[in-house]
This record gives structure tokens, C-alpha cells and sequence, in this order.
């Protein structure tokens, strides 16, 4: 079926300025909506991808892009040329700790083509994986369209209505993906109502400048804790890239400590960070990162799916949201391809995808609540700076128990496949 004739060409009040027609309509240009649009452009099915900002500048979004996604960039080619774009490397975190310093992941030790953490700042991906998508005849990206609707029709989802710069318009779909992040609109609209936890803690992410002076970190990240607070500092070439960890709820009691306190602390973590807080004067420099992970019960219904945040929040501990995300759109892809295709999307077809990815998401939503509320939890209430045990330190020289935790972390409980 060809793209349906613009209905109208009258921008006034409530008209649709046009209607067109697609086999899938994704909603949220994010990894998961990108890489999802991007597979299904490569088959030919027409595709459709909406996204409610004008450009993909976002600050804070999540960067880490683990070895379980650059293999499956590897598989569809893209994993080379991703490469040459601007990025740094992590190998694992070293702690600062007050009985001396403490690496308990090194992810050179894994299997894998790509035994790294990609530090990549988000809108460089999205921009290259578009790019891609855009040299397929059947993609299309709309920017700037805030989507207000999903079109019904015999008890099915059948598209979505959206507000650009000129006004109305309507795609009608065979198929709407939400893949609009955490604060879902999609989700909203189509009565999903997810079940919600709260982790024990909050974060600050800020920026400190990289000084001439300042010494290479061997691993690419670097860590301490002090008075009930972490911080995680991760090289970023021109800067480095900060995030604070602290107690939840205790975000404006530390405001109300003022911006000396955050500096004292913040060196008293890491000394060799001295003149690089001495940047830190205003709290508009610093965004809060309020931490929550959720689930919906059910990712669909007839002629919709959800996947990625939309579906599954995650916590930010190991990094892991963007690259379950983008496993999300694999599935998918996989599954719907051939559906498509035909011109059927059946329930049992979108029940398909959930089933093979609930138990992966659900299975990391439990690791990492065990580690937030049993290490992390109990780090934010130490008075004082950190020792790791003995007992610790032995445990993370056994092989196998040493490498199960980085290799759930950075390959994923199952890996996935681009399907040919």
C-alpha cells in the first residue's frame, strides 16, 4: 500500500493536516525506537519513527554502551564504524578504598570480541544509528512530534495522532510501538499501569573540567565513598563526568548543606579532585537523577507493544538500561518481521515478545534491588570511609565467581541475535 494523498492542506484549529499510512509506527526516538526502526527498515517493512524533541541533545541520558550491544552492532556491520565516532573506554572501576584501592571488575577477562564498556554520549549514537535507518527507502523520522492519541478501530490499537510545529497529523499503523522512555506518554494513553520500586538512593550527575595535569585513569572510571555518600568519576576526554550518590529522599538537606559541603565531600572521597570542585558554583550545574525501576504486568495489547523504559525501568546500577533496551528491540524485530510482512499482528505474536524478554529484564530488576538495598543501602549509612574485607577481596580472585558478576553485567543473562 502506498503512502495515503495529504487529506488536507488547511492548518486551522483541530484539522489533520495529513494522514499517512505505515506498517509500524514507533513512538520515542531512543535506542530502543532507533534500533527497533533500523531493523525494520533493513527488511523493508515501512517504518515509522516519531520523536517528541527537535534533536536527540539531551543531557544526562545514558552512555554506556556494554559488549552485548557493540556484538550485536557487530553482527549487522555497524560495529566498526561506530568505533571512529568519539568515544572512551571502561574496563572496570576502580574503588578508592581506605585500605587501599579495589578493582572488582576487570572485563578484559571475558570472552567477547569487545571486552569493554563503549562511554558514548547518547546523541552521537542515536545520530549514527538514524543515519543508517535513513539510507532504507521505507524509514521515515518525524522530529518534533508529540504524539496526543492512539487511533482506535474494532478494539485495536491502529495508530497515533501527533502535534508538529504545523499543526495535527495522524499515521495509522498496523503495529504502534511505545518506546518513549520512562515517563511513557504511549503507556499513559493505552492504561498501563506499571509496578513501581524505589531504590534506596538518589544521584547527582555534573560535569568537572579535565585539567593538563590530570592523570590518565588506568581503567576509565575511578570510585569512593565517605560519609554515607559515592562517588563514581568517569573519563570523558575534555571533561570528566561525575555522579554522586546519595541517600533517597536526601537531596535537599544536602542543598540546604550548601554547594562548600558537596566540595568538602567530594574531596574528602578524592583528593585529586581539589581544584576541580573549586568549578562547582551554582546547583544549576548539578541534575538530580531521581532513581526508580519498574515493570508493567502486561507490554501489550492489540496492535500495540511496549518495549525498553516504556515497558521495564531500570535502575542505573551497571549501566545496563540502554543495552536491555536495544536486546528489547532485537526480540522484537525477530519476532515481528514475518507478521509484518504478511500484514498480521496477532496478540499471541506480541505475547511472543514479552515472554522472551520479561524474564532477562526481571531477573536484572532483582540483582540489582539485591545489590541497592544490601551493599549500596548500607555503604550511604557508613559514618566514614570504606574497607573492603579480606573475605571480599579473596572472593574476586576465584575465577568463576570473580567473572559472573561483570559477564551477567556486560553480555546480559541471554545474549541476543540479529536474526538474517
Amino acid at each position: 500500500m502506498e503512502l495515503a494523498a495529504i487529506a488536507s492542506k488547511k492548518p486551522a484549529g483541530s484539522e489533520i493536516l495529513d494522514m499517512r499510512h505505515t506498517s509500524c509506527c514507533i513512538v520515542g526516538g531512543g535506542p530502543a525506537g532507533v534500533f527497533l526502526a533500523l531493523l525494520l527498515a533493513r527488511k523493508n517493512i515501512r517504518v515509522t519513527l516519531l520523536e517528541m524533541h527537535k534533536d536527540f541533545e539531551r543531557e544526562f541520558r545514558g552512555d554506556t554502551v556494554h559488549p552485548s550491544t557493540l556484538e550485536i552492532l557487530d553482527e549487522i556491520g555497524l560495529a566498526e564504524p561506530l568505533h571512529r565516532l568519539r568515544h572512551t573506554k571502561i574496563y572496570g572501576p576502580t574503588i578508592r578504598a581506605a585500605d587501599g584501592p579495589f578493582t572488582p571488575v576487570d572485563l578484559r577477562r571475558l570472552k567477547t570480541k569487545f571486552p569493554y564498556i563503549m562511554m558514548m554520549h547518547q546523541p552521537i549514537l542515536l545520530e549514527f544509528l538514524t543515519a543508517e535507518a535513513a539510507k532504507y527507502p521505507h524509514f521515515r523520522q518525524v522530529m518534533g512530534a508529540n504524539v496526543t492519541e492512539l487511533t482506535e478501530a474494532n478494539g485495536a490499537v491502529r495508530g497515533v495522532r501527533y502535534v508538529a510545529g504545523d499543526g495535527r497529523h495522524e499515521v495509522q499503523a498496523l503495529l504502534t510501538v511505545g518506546a518513549d522512555g520512562r515517563f511513557s506518554k504511549v503507556r499513559q494513553l493505552a492504561g498501563f499501569v506499571p509496578i513501581r520500586s524505589a531504590p534506596p538512593m538518589d544521584v547527582l550527575w555534573f560535569r568537572l573540567p579535565r585539567l593538563p595535569e590530570d592523570p590518565q585513569v588506568a581503567n576509565g572510571a575511578v570510585g569512593g565513598v565517605s560519609r554515607g555518600h559515592l562517588l563514581a568519576v568517569i573519563d570523558r576526554y575534555d571533561y570528566w563526568q561525575a555522579a554522586y550518590i546519595i541517600p533517597k529522599g536526601q537531596y535537599q538537606e544536602l542543598r540546604a548543606a550548601g554547594l562548600e559541603a558537596l566540595r568538602r565531600n567530594i574531596v574528602e572521597i578524592d583528593p585529586r579532585f581539589t581544584p576541580h570542585v573549586k568549578h562547582l558554583t551554582d546547583w544549576h550545574q548539578l541534575s538530580l537523577l531521581s532513581v526508580e525501576a519498574s515493570r508493567c504486568p502486561r507490554w501489550y495489547k492489540p496492535g500495540l507493544l511496549l518495549i525498553g523504559d516504556a515497558a521495564h525501568v531500570m535502575s542505573p546500577v551497571g549501566g545496563v538500561g540502554i543495552n536491555y533496551a536495544i536486546q528489547d528491540a532485537v526480540v522484537a524485530a525477530n519476532v515481528l518481521t514475518a507478521p509484518l510482512v504478511a500484514g498480521c499482528v496477532d496478540m499471541r505474536t506480541l505475547a511472543e515478545v514479552q515472554r522472551q524478554r520479561e524474564w532477562p529484564t526481571r531477573f536484572i530488576q532483582t540483582v540489582q534491588s539485591f545489590l541497592q538495598k544490601r551493599i549500596v543501602a548500607r555503604v550511604l549509612r557508613s559514618p566514614g570511609p570504606i574497607r573492603i574485607p579480606k573475605y571480599v577481596r579473596l572472593f574476586f580472585r576465584i575465577p568463576f565467581l570473580r567473572d559472573l558478576g561483570p559477564r551477567m553485567m556486560a553480555l546480559g543473562i541471554k545474549r541476543v541475535h540479529v536474526r538474517n
